[in-house]
């Protein structure tokens, strides 16, 4: 750890560098507790570039923790919708529902409340004590970790548990009591733009004289890299009908649940939301298509269908990469299934769907029958 006259140094310095040179963020206007809380959830995972726009546009038509209790859920998927991990929608949902609840509409003060509310773990939650409502403790996420690592020159993987634990307490340790929220930010702010995964920005660093990994030329080295999951291939084949009108038919979101991709759900990969029927293939995505659509239809003629190839479409989910083959089937009229809407082929992406459905309504937009 840095002595007691380093710690003042830094201390001082640190939150100096942010002031000057942090970036600005629409989330940083304020410090209201739920547009904190639904920075922190949208910004798990996601690039900041990514969650800008989404976060003006949620919070335009969401402004208060009651409007984004009472909305449908659909609504609110739909304004989450190519953003990913839709359970962070889902939850932040049923947690403003909590809160309106237990706690008359407030985003709560107390740890063991905030704690309670779906979504919400220990970081997310020191993050907005801390910043909202100006609390004592310290966040630790991959950022602040990287800044930690590097500073006190930590080897080996930071998430097995016992160096996690003791991240926690070196980040316990430095945190400025007298204003944590913005010693929190500052940490992340460093560890996002300066203190990089690659290239560490070691010059501008305001931290680099204390730098342990500097010291031991070891700036690249640590933290020690993760092993990445081995990938996994997945080929899926996709049924777009379209009748004269242009209109498509997309079924509702799956119950299904789980990592298991069966040949009637793929629930993870459509995020539990409104898709174009869609199955996992092996050898023959055309024909095994037509069996799908055979046994979705039950006894309704299928055998004059025809199934015309739209262009092939490559998508990546964590660690799978995904080959679609989307197929048009013309129709007079669409068939009625149950639960299955009609929609306009070209209004598509006014649905709560997933990236996954919305490239393969591009791509049949962009292939005029």
């Amino acid at each position: 750890m840095l002595t007691d006259s380093e710690l003042r140094v830094f201390r001082k310095n640190l939150p100096r560098w942010f002031r000057e040179h942090q970036r600005e963020l629409p989330w940083r206007l304020n410090k209201d507790p739920y547009r904190v809380w639904l920075s922190e959830i949208m910004l798990q995972q996601t690039r900041v570039a990514a969650v800008i726009p989404y976060f003006e546009r949620f919070l335009a038509r969401f402004p208060t923790i009651a409007s984004l209790a009472e909305a449908p859920a659909e609504e609110v998927l739909r304004l989450w919708s190519g953003l990913g991990y839709y359970s962070r929608a889902r939850n932040l949902q049923r947690a403003a529902q909590q809160i309106a609840a237990l706690h008359a509409g407030k985003f709560p003060e107390r740890e063991t409340d905030v704690l309670a509310l779906p979504g919400i773990g220990a970081y997310t939650s020191a993050a907005i004590l801390s910043i909202a409502f100006d609390q004592p403790r310290a966040v630790l996420d991959g950022n602040v970790a990287r800044v930690l690592a590097r500073l006190f020159a930590v080897r080996g993987d930071l998430r097995e548990p016992a160096q996690w634990r003791q991240l926690q307490e070196n980040a316990d340790a430095l945190l400025d009591r007298k204003s944590p929220g913005d010693w929190n930010q500052s940490m992340m702010e460093l560890g996002a733009t300066v203190c990089t995964p690659r290239a560490p920005q070691c010059l501008l660093c305001p931290a680099a004289k204390y730098c342990g990994a500097r010291k031991l030329g070891m700036q690249d080295q640590i933290p020690e890299k993760r092993r990445k999951r081995a990938t996994a291939t997945v080929t899926l084949a996709a049924a777009v009908f379209l009748d004269a009108l242009g209109h498509t038919l997309l079924l509702p979101p799956p119950a299904a649940d789980g990592d298991k991709i069966t040949a009637e759900h793929v629930p993870t990969l459509v995020s539990k939301l409104w898709h174009f029927p869609t199955i996992a293939a092996a050898a023959d995505p055309r024909g095994e298509l037509r069996r799908h659509v055979r046994h979705l239809l039950s006894a309704k003629k299928t055998d004059a269908l025809v199934l015309t190839p739209l262009a092939r479409i490559r998508h990546a989910v964590t660690y799978r990469q995904i080959t679609i083959f989307p197929f048009r089937i013309a129709v007079a009229k669409l068939p009625v299934l149950a639960g299955a809407k009609a929609v306009a082929l070209e209004d598509v992406g006014a649905v709560a769907i997933s990236n996954l459905t919305r490239k393969i309504s591009r791509v049949a937009l962009a292939e005029p029958a």
